[in-house]
């Protein structure tokens, strides 16, 4: 899988922002340039896309193990030298060293992106490369682990804002003759024809204020969402980013 993709899902499943990031590569003594980060984060074909390097990859997941799990005494992390590769199994592994899953926790993630595997399926990816019962993992089996992770730690972070405006019933404009509401149906049961048109504009106002107000809680609870993800990750509050 392009590890600027793995960079970049991880990222946002844990909600690491650009401070944390680089605090992360700092863990295993690499100083790494904002400049660079954000050409890594790019998407292929974008303008200023650079690939992420095995090397880049490996050192941010053993960053984020010495993040969540501490520094081992006597282990002094290995960078991975020009010719050498970062397999789709050795990503998994250091992702999940990093967030200390096991077997089950590992099938649920995967289960949470609709993706089903037995326990020996996913042994077979942790074995070591001469081991008879070795397999390599594909692009798809990291991508949706990455996608549970999404679904693990920001259950709210697509949708809510979309689905939330799509229950507003807007008022039609412009409205012709044959769609307007029928002035005998509005005015039924009362004498005086003066109480149609208050009654129209009874009916107007309190649809009219409806709208404002749903669409008004919206934009708050989208408000509120977005701070959230923005400012917090799986290890706590993450400072905000400078503007």
């Amino acid at each position: 899988m392009i590890h600027n993709d793995v960079l970049r899902r991880l990222r946002y499943a844990l909600a690491i922002n650009d401070t944390a990031a680089i605090s992360i590569f700092k863990l295993v003594n690499y100083d790494m340039d904002v400049d660079y980060l954000h050409a890594v984060m790019k998407r292929e074909g974008e303008e200023g896309y650079l690939p992420c390097r095995d090397k880049i990859i490996a050192l941010f997941l053993d960053g984020l193990i010495i993040k969540n799990r501490g520094r081992q005494e006597g282990q002094i992390p290995q960078e991975l030298g020009p010719k050498e590769r970062l397999s789709n199994n050795e990503v998994l592994r250091k992702i999940r060293i990093a967030m200390s899953y096991k077997d089950d926790d590992m099938i649920a993630v995967l289960k949470l992106a609709d993706f089903r595997i037995s326990k020996g399926e996913l042994s077979a990816f942790f074995r070591k490369p001469d081991h008879r019962n070795y397999k390599p993992a594909g692009d798809q089996v990291v991508r949706n682990v990455l996608q549970g992770m999404v679904k693990k730690y920001r259950p709210d972070s697509s949708g809510i804002g979309r689905s939330a405006q799509t229950d507003i019933k807007r008022p039609t404009k412009n409205m012709s003759d044959e769609n307007r509401p029928n002035d005998s149906k509005l005015n039924k049961g009362k004498p005086n024809g003066n109480n149609s048109h208050t009654n129209k504009s009874r009916v107007s106002s309190s649809m009219t204020s409806k709208v404002e107000r749903a669409a008004s809680q919206s934009a708050n609870n989208e408000a509120q969402i977005g701070k959230k993800q923005t400012n917090t990750s799986v290890w706590g509050e993450l400072p905000a980013k400078k503007r």
